[in-house]
């Protein structure tokens, strides 16, 4: 499974192709324009999910609703394009015109600068911004709606939420009352920062309040949990083969994600081995498990049958409406750099984008491993697989 994606902030597509989805998958417009709305939905978002009311268009590889195992092509139309439809035109020259809006002064925590002395975007840093702009997020998000569709069908579930925003964080011990993530994701959805109790989201929210009366942002902190995972996913023969090094570099590819742990993750570093490890046990109804999970189901780089905890920390977002030091790239003067339409915090969405980058993988590493060409034959290899596993 491959994809990519395409698109700018104000144009007027964003689009993405995915290629490796075997047939015989059910996939509506109704199921991706679900995932989509989650990533719009939630506190501290700004004027634009208001703009935007994102709706998927299935383009191709899918006929009466059921995948064909050929390329799937989908598209969102950008509705914000409208007010832009002449500065972002792709088939008309640069006039004075329609090259309005122009980006001389970039943004501190932006890839404005940085872009645009790679790819000597002198003339207008708008040109870098369009596609660094998290906009692009939505398509892989639609992307990770087909991943876990694909993996609800193998009975893996996998779910995102909001552990901290700010300096208001969540107690994670919270986490034992809940059997599945479906009881999980019921309690985590229903509040409008995508955190455990309302006591929590309470808390998250006055924090995004008082940012917002200062004109500012905050970041936070998002947590991907997936059951149902196989072991022995992933591979510990090759550096690149390791699928907890996938899945962290797709974390910290998201748009202002700074790191990301596993299991215990960052605290691990301060306990001892014999505290630690997850110790090995057997049962004829399960066959081997661990007795913990400090490291959130990987060993070796490949799964081992546990849940799948990973972490991901978001920066706060560094478009301010109190603008920051910043020089501008023609005169060299200082000037407070440039301000763009921005949310004071996007760590509710980004729970949604890590919950879809996570699944991404987790498919990716499925179909790495077992027949790609029909659902069926897939669902009856993963069966096979596991009882293999089982009685090992």
């Amino acid at each position: 499974m491959r994809y990519m994606t395409a698109g700018e902030s104000h144009g007027p597509e964003e689009v993405a192709i995915i290629e490796g989805i075997p047939a015989g998958l059910t996939i509506t417009a109704a199921d991706i324009n679900e995932q989509l709305a989650r990533r719009q939905h939630g506190y501290g978002r700004g004027q634009r999910q208001v703009i935007e009311t994102d709706t998927v268009t299935i383009m191709s590889g899918v006929r009466h609703q059921v995948t064909l195992g050929s390329p799937i092509a989908l598209n969102v139309h950008n509705d914000d394009h409208n007010h832009w439809s002449k500065i972002m035109d792709p088939n008309s020259p640069a006039t004075v015109e329609n090259s309005m809006r122009k980006v001389l002064r970039p943004r501190p925590g932006h890839a404005d600068l940085v872009g645009g002395m790679k790819y000597r975007h002198q003339a207008d840093l708008r040109n870098v911004l369009e596609r660094s702009s998290a906009r692009e997020t939505v398509m892989r998000v639609a992307v990770g709606a087909v991943a876990k569709k694909l993996l609800a069908a193998l009975d893996i579930d996998v779910h995102g939420f909001v552990t901290n925003i700010g300096p208001a964080s969540s107690d994670l011990t919270q986490l034992t009352k809940y059997k599945t993530l479906a009881e999980l994701r019921a309690i985590t959805e229903s509040y409008p920062t995508r955190t455990l109790t309302a006591t929590d989201d309470e808390a998250m929210r006055e924090v995004i309040d008082q940012t917002k009366r200062q004109r500012d942002t905050v970041g936070g902190t998002v947590q991907v949990m997936a059951t149902g995972v196989p072991a022995g996913l992933g591979s510990y023969v090759s550096a690149d083969e390791k699928l907890d090094a996938k899945i962290a570099r797709a974390i910290v590819g998201i748009n202002a994600f700074k790191g990301v742990e596993f299991g215990g993750g960052f605290a691990n570093a301060t306990k001892y081995g014999s505290e630690l490890m997850d110790e090995i046990y057997w049962s004829a109804e399960r066959g081997f498990y661990r007795g913990a999970n400090h490291l959130g189901g990987f060993e070796g780089g490949m799964t081992t049958g546990e849940m799948i905890v990973v972490r991901g920390v978001v920066k706060p977002i560094p478009t301010l409406y109190q603008p920051m030091q910043s020089v501008d790239i023609d005169t060299h003067e200082n000037h407070r750099a440039s301000t763009e339409r921005s949310d004071t915090t996007a760590v509710t969405a980004a729970a949604v984008i890590a919950e879809a980058m996570v699944a991404i993988e987790l498919a990716k590493a499925i179909l790495d491993k077992f027949d790609t060409d029909s659902l069926s034959r897939l669902q009856e290899q993963v069966s096979a697989y596991r009882e293999e596993i089982k009685h090992f």
